[in-house]
């Protein structure tokens, strides 16, 4: 089963937060908070929402940053995923 999001909606799949220690040492989930970084695994197709045309400006596969408290969690296949409307990712990573 996939995701395939209508309108103006992108799916993201957040990026596991990693610390790392001063001397190298990674050590997985020690930050209190989720991260706002992300990869996004589908792009709705744009089109017309509220009057406005859309163009979708990020792709499959890219790295994002999104607002802290935008979107909708999904669990699918085990796999825990986030939509959210194009204008709640603030950049691409690159």
């Amino acid at each position: 089963m996939k995701l395939v999001p209508l309108g103006d909606r992108v799916v993201l799949k957040q990026l596991i937060a990693e610390e790392t220690t001063k001397s190298g040492i990674v050590l997985p989930g020690q930050t209190k908070e989720k991260p706002q970084q992300a990869e996004v695994i589908a792009v709705g197709p744009g089109g017309v929402v509220d009057g406005k045309e859309i163009e979708m400006h990020v792709t499959v596969g890219q790295k994002v940053i999104y607002s802290k408290y935008a979107g909708t969690e999904v669990e699918l296949d085990d796999e825990t995923y986030i939509i959210v409307k194009q204008n709640d990712i603030l950049a691409i990573v690159e």
